[in-house]
Parts: C-alpha cells; sequence; structure tokens
C-alpha cells in the first residue's frame, strides 16, 4: 500500500495538470471566468434565504449564512460523488495508454472541486465578517480543517464509486436520486433544530455530513470551537471509506481496463 501511495505521489505534476486543465476548461470564454465560484452560490443562497425565511419565520441575516455554508459545501458533495463516479470513464485515453494508479483520477477531480471550495467559501468568511462580526476570533481558524477533512473523505468516496460505475454505467444515474433523498435528511438548507424538533434526532446525532457542516458552521455562525464528536464523525467516516476503497482497488483495479 505504501508503494501504491508512493506512485500516486510519483505522478503529482499527472494529475495536478488534469485538475488545473479542467478548471482552466470550466472557465475558458467566460466573461467572469473563476467570479462563477463566489458568484453562483452567493444568488442561489439570496433566492433561498428569502423564500425560506418567509416560510421558516426565519432571521434572514443569521439564515442566509447557514444556506450558503450548506450550498457550498454540498455543492463539493455532489461534485465528488456524481462528478467522481465518472472519473475513470472520462480518463479511459489515459487509462488504456498510461500505467499510472486509477486513483489519481479520482484526486484529480478531488483536486479541482477542492480549489472551487477553497474559492467559494471566501464569500461565506466575507459576508459573516460583515453580518456577524460578533462571531470573529480564534475559533475561525478551526473552519480550515474542513478542505482537509472534506477531501480525506470525498477521494475514497469518489474512488469507490469510479470502481463500480466503470462496471455498472447505471449508477451515476441512480446517484443523482440517493444524493437528492440525502439532502432531505440533512441538514443543508434546513435548521438542524427543525429535525429535533421534529423528533427526528438521529438524522443529526449521526449524520456524517451535519458533523462535516459543524466544523465551519460553529466557528462562523455560532462563534465556537467544533466538538470532539464533529471530528470524531468525520475522520471515522474518511477512515471507514478509505478501508472499503482500499479493499475495492485491490480487487478491482486491473479490471477496469476491460470494462472501459
Amino acid at each position: 500500500m505504501i508503494s501504491y501511495f508512493s506512485r500516486v505521489w510519483g505522478t503529482r505534476y499527472f494529475w495536478v495538470h488534469l485538475a488545473l486543465s479542467d478548471l482552466r476548461s470550466r472557465w475558458r470564454r467566460s466573461f467572469f471566468g473563476v467570479m462563477w465560484s463566489i458568484m453562483q452560490p452567493l444568488g442561489l443562497t439570496l433566492l433561498l434565504s428569502l423564500v425560506f425565511s418567509k416560510i421558516f419565520n426565519a432571521d434572514i441575516v443569521t439564515y442566509a449564512p447557514y444556506v450558503l455554508s450548506g450550498i457550498i459545501v454540498w455543492d463539493y458533495i455532489s461534485a465528488n460523488t456524481v462528478g467522481g463516479s465518472l472519473s475513470f470513464v472520462q480518463a479511459d485515453a489515459y487509462i488504456k495508454q498510461c500505467n499510472h494508479p486509477l486513483a489519481i483520477y479520482t484526486l484529480r477531480t478531488v483536486v479541482g472541486s477542492s480549489i472551487v471550495l477553497m474559492l467559494a467559501s471566501i464569500s461565506l468568511y466575507l459576508w459573516v465578517l460583515v453580518v456577524m462580526p460578533q462571531n470573529f476570533g480564534w475559533s475561525w481558524l478551526a473552519t480550515l480543517t474542513i478542505f482537509p477533512v472534506l477531501a480525506m473523505i470525498a477521494w475514497p468516496v469518489s474512488t469507490i464509486l469510479a470502481y463500480f460505475s466503470t462496471r455498472f454505467r447505471d449508477i451515476p444515474h441512480a446517484l443523482g436520486l440517493v444524493m437528492q433523498a440525502l439532502w432531505f435528511v440533512s441538514p443543508v438548507y434546513f435548521e438542524a433544530k427543525m429535525f429535533q424538533n421534529g423528533g427526528l434526532h438521529a438524522l443529526i446525532d449521526y449524520n456524517p455530513i451535519y458533523h462535516i457542516l459543524q466544523i465551519i458552521r460553529a466557528p462562523l455562525l455560532q462563534g465556537q470551537w467544533p466538538t470532539l464528536e464533529n471530528y470524531t464523525f468525520s475522520l471515522g467516516t474518511a477512515l471507514f471509506f478509505a478501508v472499503i476503497a482500499i479493499m475495492v482497488g485491490k480487487k478491482s483495479e486491473r479490471k477496469v481496463i476491460f470494462y472501459l
């Protein structure tokens, strides 16, 4: 396993180049270019906040950054599940010609999505700093940990899905439904207290997405440090999927070429 990750590191210039190339293609010939990574979640946040704040009788000043944090993290998760599941299929030309570790192609997706997440997070930091300056403090340093934590979860998840999606091409389509269902049972846009008041404590207490979101929400929106429980669930999720990805990779890596 150490030799495998050594090979991944040895090809770092290749997969970093692929990730940056994806970003250039994404923003090529666009007038606003990279600014869309900031403008798009902001626009959606304004729309949803105006609607949901009326429906749920919530304070839009505090509800808007709650929604924005959910949008940028959920977009990252979606990009690395639905998009990550197609990593091997989209890289079939490279896979057929180069004997590189297949995990670099899902890592390519994760790196590109992480850059977009960092850019989108700028709007969240600025928004909270303007509307809730009282929350600014040392706890904000904890929000920086969400980037490696998300990456450690996204890489194995994308890799697992990419292996299965190469063999079963219906999986990327089914993932759209799965992600929609997961969105409804997670406090992405809906506040956690709505689930708790409805007796759905399990959807909060044992939901990794809630704990991941708390890593950025607790410092920014509450001025508090994330709890040990938040990190335990998040890192436990990363370890769980990492073990599965290693097991699936050992069994399936050599077979992928036959399904492309």
